[in-house]
């Protein structure tokens, strides 16, 4: 028996060779396997931070296009503005000589005949002076009979008066001008109130 039990121990012995040897190349697997693993996750890894940095590059990108594309419309807004309030100093200059001849129609003797020829000619002068400047974007206020507005008029007086509506521009003292919109002197204006 014991001859019967040896090749038993013997087959047992390489069983334990065998299976120990596959053990073993089981094990180098998974440590081989575990290089590859570690070789991916630090791939991975850097694949993230890639798309991260990529993403952050991205964004300021988007806003270095954003800030240029602003920069260019501030550019172009206050070109436009030059161009458009350049005359704005000069314009204002000029008013005065508008004054002057509307004061002088104002307190020339219509009715002699003598001063026909002068207020035709102040008229006319007073015409293509205000023709000039409008083709520049100069504009008259002459608020006679309309609402009182604080963004166009400069109220010198207030009046009672029951033939008008409250807040009613009842005389001009002075034109005022506007270019292009933006005022350049505000029309002086006597405004009515409700009689007391």
């Amino acid at each position: 028996m014991t001859e019967q039990a040896k090749p038993n121990e013997q087959a047992e012995d390489s069983k334990q060779d065998n299976s120990s040897a596959q053990q073993h190349n089981n094990h180098a697997d998974t440590v081989e396997l575990s290089g590859e693993q570690a070789i991916i996750s630090k791939l991975e890894t850097e694949l993230t931070q890639a798309q991260a940095k990529l993403a952050e590059q991205q964004d300021v990108m988007l806003r270095v296009k954003a800030e240029a594309d602003n920069a260019r419309r501030r550019a172009s807004q206050d070109v436009e503005k030059a161009h458009k309030f350049a005359l704005e100093k000069f314009a204002g200059d000029l008013l005065p000589v508008v004054d002057n001849l509307e004061r002088a129609l104002a307190f020339i003797n219509r009715d002699d005949d003598a001063f026909t020829g002068i207020i035709e000619g102040v008229e006319l002068t007073m015409k293509s002076f205000l023709d000039t400047v409008a083709k520049y974007g100069v504009q008259q206020i002459d608020p006679q009979g309309q609402p009182f507005n604080p963004d166009q008029h400069q109220a010198m007086t207030i009046q009672p008066s029951a033939d008008v509506p409250p807040n009613t521009v009842t005389f001009v003292m002075q034109k005022g001008y506007e270019l292009n919109g933006r005022l350049l002197r505000p029309a002086m204006v006597g405004v009515s109130k409700v009689p007391e």
